[in-house]
């Protein structure tokens, strides 16, 4: 059938030999969506390749011309991959639970699900015409209730699993409780709860099913906990570090606070370790990498257990220095420590108060960030040093973090210049503990070179002695033992908002329990408002029909919920990161209702090859797919614990703003090239409405900012007004936008693709400059016209010259090592030098230019598949044979000697390269130019370096 399609589809077009690419391209984004070009199948003899891009958010503001550069190199590599015999994944779908459209619905009462169908809409369009290869059949929406069905299901299976330290792996609840009835906790090795209580056989077949529960909790790989959050009112819910910025909300700039909320957490910390030692065998980014390792933070040290003076209580340090114990001064907690309120004398309580109040309007990343600002109180309370039992005082500060460690330090101020400039800043007694140092200017920090002193049965050890000795002394008196530490936190899974998925979660009793997988998915139910109830729960608080019916199995009215058979659900929801957790695995079964993937479709294509998306991802959802990935690996639904082989994070295409400068204190513009001594404040100005020379067109200045409207404008000598140029990140709020609607309008689509490839390495950040985009567009018509002028075709079926080979052999070769190198940019160069050197050879044929269409295909699909159509082949370029390259080609038969006489060139000679020293010299000197050089005089010699130069002397 797309065979017949085809033939009336060449039939229709060919004679038609203008490149009016709009029509070309709308022509074959319509028959590649007609026909299904790029539709893969979960078996197949072919090899397979999976190559993935990160799905978009569909915000209302569509793609600018930014977005589209990792999909664009997506493709390449994915057309390639055809053509070289693959059987090629290449999906799309959409991250469409989201932040925007839920507060669009806050304003404006309109369901995020309209909103959201809407942006998608937009962005499907925007998608299409820019010719990628996506199978669109295997499309999916995290707010699909059909996708969001599997990331409920994943959310049951981690609920139902616990980790196994002595096994390494996840392992089911229900294998948890058998070994609780048969021997209790106490030989149980498990990541859990850190107030985790032992208890016998006996203890556990006694305890009532209530207690049972909670205690099964403490185990569960996600799990209910009282924890400090980011909460911004203004958005009304809890945010994840990445998603705070200074202090403020990364969407929308709002302030953020840190408080105390009941959670569901995921317990992301049992697979730290193998998070880590992932890293190693795949090909990822080395500086993504770092962050990584950086966020994972594994340090080895020891826990340090100091006594309180005047409580009943102890407060725990880890150190990755615990030589240094006896240089200890003082002791800080993080503000937020549980013990803060408890130890602090009443004296200090109105001081610490005050301070507790203003750290938590910081992110824990702005305080990990200052590393300038010394600030910090006093509790009033102290500690006790395990071995001198001197008291050591307690302050608290905003540089130690409650989620890192156990939220309190041992100051060492000798040993940690942190440690020393608070100490110097508050008068605290800095005691040395290091041999012949002077650490009256700073700390001493160098533990491959450090002696310690003044430290008892440590005296005359370096750093690795002191270390074994220290810990096997706490460990004595049980007052500590050696560790490993780990700087990442369980995860945060909950929000306080509307537009995410639901939990399959029901409350008996306090406690939750779950949804069979047999009812998934539960749906979002309908709400009046999509704000917080006024009592301050979540927008879900606000549905009238949100309860769950054991009996039934079904969602009714919150009037029936009496307590027996009716139970409340879950008001929060999922964030925003679980759905895009497992969507890479979901493409390769999209359509299957009844399993989150088949066996089969797993199994065949197994990993990602190849997956392309933004390094800001690096420790959110790259993290956390990671870790999502190794548990499903451990519950045996995926072959592998690592999900994608390759990953290359593209750089950014960045916008050059315009800026009109306004005198500062005045209503007064100024051309930027009159500014000269002048103080200005520059504004930012559409650069929609600024020509390629920098020109503003100052009515519609005036139109789009009416606060100017009154505004004078001093123009330059030329009568203009100029505005300044900046290059900054590409954002609607900077006015610097351009929107690949407009380009591809102007240029085409295949001129957008090889102008995005062609402005740079893809790692790298490169500003946008639409002036630029005319060369590329310039050569695809050029690449045109070797094929075909007003008349029609060109291309005949003459033999090749050996300088059309030559062109055309180093053409396939650059262009095959470029794409496995991800070398885009070089590429189009040098389709840019093939086009010139075959159109100055006047090459028109078939045996040339049909592989040469190949080889452009993958950047430029649209063209290519016209001009292929139109020299006759019924079938789409797509999946034609990579051309092969033949080295032969490019070996040289002759040289072009130069001809000197004495030593100054005066003409050359195409020789064969096989010629002797003895036959170059005498062609050279049969040749016309050489007799009128000579003029009947007789060489005196003639030098011949064979392969190189001939000179005549004489």
């Amino acid at each position: 059938m797309v065979h017949t399609i085809k033939r009336k589809f060449v039939a229709s077009y060919r004679g038609v030999m203008r490149y009016n690419f709009n029509e070309i391209e709308q022509r074959w984004q319509e028959y590649w969506a007609r026909n299904q070009t790029f539709k893969a199948e979960n078996n197949s003899d072919k090899p397979k390749y999976y190559v993935l891009d990160m799905f978009p958010y569909p915000s209302g503001a569509g793609l600018h011309v930014g977005h589209p550069l990792g999909y664009i190199a997506s493709d390449i590599c994915a057309r390639y991959k055809r053509h070289k015999g693959f059987n090629v994944l290449h999906p799309m779908g959409y991250d469409s639970f989201g932040l925007p459209a839920e507060q669009y619905a806050i304003q404006t009462g309109q369901h995020p699900a309209i909103t959201t169908e809407k942006n998608i809409n937009t962005y499907r369009r925007q998608l299409d015409q820019i010719g990628f290869s996506f199978d669109w059949s295997r499309e999916v929406r995290t707010s699909d209730p059909k996708y969001y069905k599997w990331t409920q299901w994943v959310f049951i299976q981690l609920f139902d699993s616990w980790y196994n330290l002595d096994s390494d792996t996840a392992e089911p609840v229900a294998a948890l409780v058998e070994r609780f009835q048969k021997n209790g906790n106490l030989d149980v090795q498990a990541a859990c709860d850190e107030d985790t209580q032992s208890f016998t056989s006996e203890d556990w077949r006694a305890f009532s099913e209530e207690k049972q529960q909670k205690i099964l909790l403490k185990y569960r790989l996600t799990y209910l906990a009282e924890t400090e959050v980011n909460w911004c009112p203004e958005l009304g819910t809890v945010l994840a570090n990445d998603e705070v910025v200074n202090g403020v909300s990364e969407r929308g700039g709002h302030p953020v606070i840190r408080k105390k909320m009941t959670q569901w957490i995921m317990r992301i910390t049992a697979y730290a370790e193998r998070l880590l030692q992932g890293l190693e065998k795949i090909d990822w980014p080395e500086s993504l990498k770092e962050s990584q390792r950086n966020w994972i933070g594994k340090s080895t040290g020891a826990t340090v257990r100091f006594n309180l003076k005047a409580h009943n209580d102890i407060i725990e340090v880890f150190t990755t220095r615990p030589d240094t114990l006896f240089g200890v001064s003082f002791m800080t907690l993080a503000p937020e420590h549980k013990l803060v309120r408890e130890i602090t004398t009443e004296g200090q309580r109105a001081e610490v108060e005050a301070y507790i109040e203003a750290t938590s309007r910081r992110s824990e990343r702005d305080r990990m960030a200052d590393v300038k600002t010394i600030s910090g109180v006093f509790t009033g309370a102290y500690a006790q040093h395990p071995f001198t039992k001197k008291p050591i005082p307690i302050w608290i500060g905003d540089y130690v973090l409650a989620s890192y460690g156990t939220g309190a330090v041992m100051a060492v101020p000798s040993g940690d210049q942190r440690d020393w400039d608070f100490a110097r800043h508050f008068g605290i007694e800095i005691p040395n503990i290091f041999k012949g140092v002077d650490i009256s200017e700073s700390a001493f920090a160098d533990k491959e070179n450090t002696v310690i002193t003044n430290s008892d049965f440590l005296d005359g050890l370096n750093y690795k002695q002191a270390v074994a000795r220290v810990i096997e002394e706490l460990e004595a008196i049980g007052q500590g033992a050696g560790k490993i530490n780990y700087r990442i936190r369980d995860a945060v899974f909950s929000r306080q908002r509307y537009w995410g998925e639901p939990f399959p979660i029901y409350y008996k009793n306090g406690l939750p329990h779950l949804i069979g997988v047999e009812h998934l998915p539960l749906l979002l139910p309908e709400v009046e408002k999509y704000l917080p109830t006024e009592s301050g729960e979540p927008p879900l608080g606000r549905a009238k029909t949100w309860a769950w019916d054991i009996e039934k199995n079904e969602i009714v009215s919150n009037e029936l919920i009496d307590g027996e058979t009716v139970f409340p659900l879950e008001l929060n929801t999922m964030p925003g990161w679980a759905g895009s957790s497992q969507y890479f695995n979901r493409y390769m079964d999209s359509g299957n209702d009844e399993a989150i993937f088949s066996q089969d479709a797993i199994n065949y294509w197994q990993q990602v090859d190849l997956y392309i998306g933004g390094s800001e991802h690096a420790t959110g959802h790259l993290l956390y797919s990671r870790f999502w990935q190794k548990f499903m690996y451990d519950r045996g639904y995926v072959p592998f614990d690592e999900y994608a082989k390759k990953l290359i994070n593209q750089g950014m295409i960045l916008g050059t703003s315009a800026f009109a400068h306004r005198l500062e204190g005045e209503n007064k513009f100024v051309s930027a090239d009159m500014i000269k001594d002048k103080t200005t404040q520059p504004i930012h100005a559409d650069v929609n409405i600024v020509n390629a020379s920098d020109e503003l067109d100052l009515d519609a200045f005036k139109t789009w900012r009416p606060e100017f409207a009154d505004a004078e404008f001093e123009l330059n000598t030329e009568g203009s007004f100029k505005v300044s140029r900046d290059v900054e990140k590409m954002s609607k709020s900077k006015y610097n936008v351009v929107n690949p609607d407009d380009i591809i309008e102007r240029y085409g689509a295949d001129s957008l693709r090889m102008y995005e490839m062609f402005l740079g390495p893809l790692e790298q950040y490169k500003p946008w400059n639409t002036a630029g985009i005319t060369g590329v567009h310039s050569f695809l018509k050029k690449l045109w016209r070797l094929y075909a002028d007003d008349n029609g075709l060109r291309v005949t079926d003459v033999e090749p010259s050996k300088d059309n080979l030559k062109t055309l052999h180093r053409t396939i070769k650059k262009v095959e090592e470029d794409i496995e190198n991800f070398s885009f940019n070089t590429s189009v160069s040098n389709f840019m030098i093939a086009v010139n050197e075959l159109s100055a050879q006047k090459c028109h044929c078939r045996a040339i230019l049909e592989p040469l269409l190949i080889l452009i295909s993958p950047y430029a699909p649209h063209i290519s598949e016209e001009l292929w159509n139109q020299l006759g082949h019924e079938k789409s370029i797509a999946y034609e044979v990579f051309p092969e390259f033949d080295a032969s080609y490019l070996v040289e038969s002759t040289k072009t000697y130069p001809i000197s006489f004495n030593g100054k060139m005066r003409f050359t000679m195409e020789l064969s390269l096989d010629l002797s020293k003895e036959e170059i010299e005498k062609a050279v000197m049969a040749h016309d130019k050489t007799q009128e050089q000579l003029s009947g005089r007789t060489p005196k010699k003639v030098i011949v370096v064979p392969g190189k130069i001939v000179n005549i002397v004489g």
